[in-house]
Formats: C-alpha cells, sequence, structure tokens
C-alpha cells in the first residue's frame, strides 16, 4: 500500500468522459474528442490531485476486498490449483494501477460468475485456464469501442468494464477486473515501447494450473502460448503489486537519479517467458559510447517513438563491456543516461538481429542511393490495403453480371496509392466493376477504368453498385470510388458480395485501370510537404525538402542510412526505416 497512489479531482471526471459517452454516441472517437474539448476544454493531466493509499484507504475497504478474494480462492474449483504467492499477486490485489478505489469486487463478480455455472463441475474446471477460456468466449461476444486518439491518463477504474472502451489499456482493465473477481489469476503484461511502433502496448495474461503464461489481446481470442505474441519485443514486463526490491537495489540509485519509469518498479522482467529460444544477452564494447559511462551509473536502452528514444531497459557499464541480459531482438536501438532532468544520448542507433544476435551499424559510406519512398509509417498500420488481395476487377455486357470476365484478379497488397493494371484484351464491356474479396467490405477508394481506343481516355458512367454501409449514414457508399477523393472509400454493409462500377452506356475495351486502396493517409500525399533525415555523424541530416507532386518521393542518400520521414503538412504516425534491396524497410 506504501508504495499505491491515484488520481483524482476535476479533471478526472473529464477524463473519464470520452470512455463513458463513446459507447453511446454515433461519432467517431476523433469528433467525439473535439466535441468535448469545446465544451469541458483540454484534458490538463497536470492538474490531477494525486492521493496516496496509505493515506486515504480505510480498513474497512481492504477488509472487504480480503473476504471476498478470500471467498472466491476457496469456492472456485480451480482455486485449489493457485499457489498462495499467485494468488497475493494476481487476485487479491484491492486495485490494478492509479485508479480511484470503489467497492467493484461484488458486482462483477455477481455478473460474470454464472457464466461459468455450466462448466463448474467438470474435471477440466480444476484449470484455471480452462475457466479463463469459457469466460473469455463470452467476453468476447459483446461490442467493444476501440479508439487509440483519446488523451493518454491513469485508469479510469472499474466503469470501463460496462463502457468497454478505450485503447489497448483499457481492454486489459477489463479483462483484469472481471477474472480476479471471479478468482482467476489474471494481470497485465506491458512493453514500454513496442520494438516496431510509436506505442506502448497493454495485454493480458493468465496463469494455468502448472503456472505457465498464455496472453491474450483482448476481444481477439483465443489465448496463445506467450511465445507466440508476434510484436518485435526488446523488453516485456509484468505489472505487479508489490514493489520489485531486487531492481531497486540492483539499480543502486536515489529517486530523482532514475529515469521516471523505472523509480518505482511495480513490475518485473518477464521478457524469458516471451522471448523463448530467441532471449538473448545484448553485449556491446565500450566503443559504441559517444564518452566514458561511469559504472555507478545506469545506462539506458532506449527505443524509437517518432522522432525521441524511450528507455526499456537498464545496466550498468562492465568492466570489460556492456551487457542488457533477456533482450529479444529486431529492434534499432540507441544507448542514453539520465542526468535527473532529461536523457543524454550515448550512442548511435544499433540494430541487435533476433535471430543471430548479431548487431548492426548504419554507418554510412561515400556512395550515394536513390530511394523512392512510397510511405511514411508501417504499412501493416494500413489495416485496410490488406483486404485488397483476393478483389476483381470484372467487365460484362450484363447489368446483372451473371455473365461476366475476369479483367484483373489482385493477388498482392498494395505499396502505393495509386496502382496501375494493364489488361490485355481487345473485348468491349458496357459494364465494369470491382467485387471486394470474402470478408473486405469491398473496401476501396478510388477506381478509374481507360479505354485503349481513345488514346487511354479515361471513362466515365453511371455509377453502379451494393448501396449500404457499415456506418448506415450514407458516409462510405459505393459512389465514393468514382468522386476522384483517394481518402473516401467504400465500407459495404455486409462482409462479402459488395462492389462497385460503371455502366458506361456503350461497349469499350479497358486497357488500363488505376485503383486506390481504402488507407488510413500514410501513403505519400499529393500537395504535401516532406523532409527526409538520415542519419550520420550522430545526428539527423536533411536530405532535403520535398513538396509531393505525386504519390512517390525520390530522394539522394547516402546508401546505407538510416532515415526518417517527417510530413511538415499533416500527420502524426512516423517511423524509422532504411531502405534496403529497393524497398523501405521500417524498424
Amino acid at each position: 500500500m506504501v508504495f499505491h497512489f491515484y488520481y483524482d479531482g476535476k479533471e478526472l471526471t473529464k477524463y473519464r468522459k470520452y470512455f463513458s459517452c463513446f459507447p453511446y454516441t454515433r461519432k467517431s472517437p476523433s469528433e467525439l474528442v473535439d466535441s468535448l474539448v469545446k465544451a469541458d476544454g483540454e484534458f490538463q493531466p497536470q492538474k490531477l490531485q494525486v492521493k496516496r493509499d496509505i493515506c486515504e484507504v480505510d480498513s474497512a475497504y481492504l477488509v472487504r476486498n480480503i473476504d471476498h478474494a478470500f471467498k472466491v480462492w476457496r469456492e472456485q474449483p480451480w482455486g485449489k490449483s493457485i499457489c498462495f504467492s499467485d494468488f497475493c499477486e494476481y487476485i487479491l490485489p484491492y486495485r490494478i494501477g492509479d485508479e480511484v478505489l470503489t467497492d467493484w469486487r461484488e458486482d462483477i463478480y455477481n455478473e460474470y460468475n454464472p457464466l461459468l455455472d455450466s462448466i463448474r463441475q467438470m474435471p477440466e474446471a480444476s484449470d484455471p485456464f480452462f475457466a479463463a477460456q469459457v469466460l473469455l468466449d463470452s467476453l468476447a461476444k459483446d461490442m467493444i469501442y476501440f479508439s487509440g486518439v483519446f488523451p493518454h491518463g491513469p485508469h479510469i477504474g472499474p466503469g470501463v468494464v460496462k463502457w468497454r472502451s478505450g485503447d489497448c489499456k483499457e481492454l486489459a482493465d477489463i479483462v483484469e477486473y472481471i477474472f480476479r473477481a471471479v478468482g482467476i489469476p489474471c494481470g497485465t503484461d506491458v512493453m514500454m515501447m513496442r520494438g516496431d511502433n510509436n506505442a506502448a502496448h497493454f495485454w493480458n495474461f493468465v496463469l494455468d494450473k502448472n503456472g505457465n503464461t498464455y496472453e491474450v489481446e483482448f476481444p481477439n481470442p483465443p489465448f496463445k502460448s506467450a511465445t507466440e505474441l508476434w510484436n518485435p519485443k526488446a523488453k516485456v514486463y509484468r505489472t505487479t503489486f508489490s514493489l520489485n526490491m531486487d531492481m531497486v537495489k540492483h539499480m543502486n540509485k536515489s529517486m530523482d537519479a532514475i529515469y521516471p519509469s523505472f523509480r518505482m518498479p511495480l513490475f518485473k522482467d518477464v521478457t524469458p517467458v516471451y522471448a523463448g529460444e530467441w532471449n538473448k544477452t545484448l553485449t556491446l564494447p565500450h566503443d559504441v559510447l559517444y564518452s566514458e559511462v561511469s559504472p555507478k551509473d545506469i545506462l539506458y536502452l532506449c527505443l524509437s517513438c517518432r522522432n525521441e528514444w524511450i528507455p526499456v531497459a537498464y545496466t550498468h557499464v562492465e568492466k570489460d563491456s556492456i551487457r542488457f541480459r533477456d533482450i529479444e531482438g529486431d529492434v534499432i536501438f540507441r544507448l542514453a543516461t539520465w542526468n535527473g532532468e532529461e536523457l543524454a544520448m550515448c550512442s548511435d542507433p544499433i540494430l541487435f538481429e533476433k535471430t543471430s544476435g548479431k548487431i548492426r551499424y548504419f554507418t554510412p559510406g561515400k556512395e550515394q542511393d536513390t530511394v523512392s519512398i512510397y510511405f511514411k509509417y508501417h504499412l501493416y498500420n494500413e489495416t485496410y490495403i490488406f483486404r485488397m488481395p483476393g478483389g476483381v476487377f470484372e467487365g460484362s455486357n450484363d447489368s446483372t453480371f451473371q455473365k461476366s470476365d475476369t479483367l484483373f484478379l489482385i493477388k498482392d497488397v498494395p505499396e502505393r496509392l495509386y496502382n496501375t493494371l494493364y489488361i490485355h484484351s481487345d473485348k468491349k464491356y458496357q459494364y465494369v466493376r470491382f467485387k471486394g474479396a470474402p470478408g473486405s467490405h469491398c473496401n476501396i477508394a478510388e477506381i478509374a477504368f481507360y479505354d485503349s481506343e481513345l488514346s487511354g481516355q479515361l471513362l466515365k458512367g453511371r455509377i453502379i453498385g451494393t448501396p449500404g454501409c457499415i456506418q448506415q449514414d450514407g458516409s462510405h457508399e459505393y459512389t465514393n470510388a468514382f468522386d476522384g477523393d483517394p481518402y473516401t472509400s467504400f465500407d459495404y454493409l455486409h462482409p462479402d458480395n459488395g462492389w462497385t462500377g460503371l455502366d458506361l452506356g456503350t461497349p469499350h475495351t479497358i486497357n488500363r485501370i488505376v485503383y486506390v486502396p481504402r488507407n488510413r493517409d500514410n501513403f505519400i500525399r499529393k500537395g504535401d510537404n516532406y523532409e527526409l533525415l538520415y542519419w550520420e555523424n550522430r545526428r539527423w541530416n536533411s536530405a532535403g525538402c520535398k513538396k509531393a507532386e505525386a504519390d512517390s518521393l525520390l530522394y539522394r542518400i547516402p546508401k546505407g542510412s538510416l532515415l526518417y520521414l517527417i510530413n511538415h503538412t499533416r500527420g502524426y504516425d512516423e517511423r524509422i526505416f532504411e531502405y534496403k534491396d529497393g524497398k523501405q524497410r521500417f524498424w
């Protein structure tokens, strides 16, 4: 209790509105944010009041919490398989973070414990993991309101179980409250910074009767073994109620001399559980450092977050080398110290390879390279483009397309905004369309058909297709595919059998199709101003600013450079990358 606190005040009420309102509005997350900011003003976390449990929590509250936790531990058939230490850490705690305290256990227990009545007499029910699987299947059936655009703040408390809204942190809280209330040992594991993304990441774990870890990223069942978590990790920590005294003793520094995330380590390192065979010790020579670091100082391993570096691990410099133990690779990092106010970076970016355990330095030579840049952030963040493979362009002289010819079947995920397909057929068609792949909701942003007999002229006609969009407000109808805007799109009401096309009036020969996938605006955008940076001589250097004239940018840069593209016009999703084998490779 000594190390725990919570935030309170008017600003917390303002903050919680984002989550409590989201399930009941037809507004998008961004629209909701704008609306609440207009009504209440910006959320100002610096104005939150800090209240310490040791001063605020009364004994009656603790007794109620302890009694209920012991009750479920003793009554559930899987309770006998849960050791006392796991019970104390992953069922008993009266809080899960820094939320305002309420009597949450009994209400959540009464709502969700009946979902387990059907399995209580089964022999498998002796394993808490079996109970967790059954309960998760039920939880996953209800609507989740996910958003990553709300401001960052403290835990919002057990109300999240009702609201079911937020990002990965809030979704992990939902599972943790429910599972602990019914006596299933559960908690949250975290990456302070993803190895390939500009964000921390939170997810749940449960323990089976043998103490093995299974992870789940709610609301996406099923549970998986820990080593199946695919994200490049570097470091994974498990949140705990108890203070990690081993870490405190090892750092051996006053609070101010420690980077804030490590000052009060209510977590333990579980990287080996997730890394499995890829768990390695990262060993570096002293000469990677810009200057000497004292063995008494703490040296941090930092991962990239946009154009900043965030500590995720620490060590002390040893006599012969620098060692970070229990690291998973395929991450680019820099080393830093903390001077009490800010990080002092003390190395260049270094890649730690996952499989080989080798390190690679980004040291550009004198040779120049021409790079073609199509996007400024990971393509996997452009989730809609993965719905394109399996989509097909068809031509017909029958308005119902009962008889149609395949003009082009999309097999690959598009890697640029505008994609050109060449059609090798002399046949003429009056009706042309794009039919989305099964499960794709016919997601597409723009289509253009060109006639080979009219000097490649853009064909126009009456827009035809399957009406209805998921939003049910007319915002994502089939007509969007022909409005000339690559940032509007068709999002069909049903996952299958959606299509959009043209009645050309008379038959035409199609020699070329240009399409734009539905996208999140991370491709190069015509008219925006960009600047490419490359790493050399211990700093970022500009390769020049350019206004995009198409959906790509061309630059000349020192070969082998680490790169970073800035859009000075809009957006915030940007990430370090290299140019290798003619393609962008983000880290």
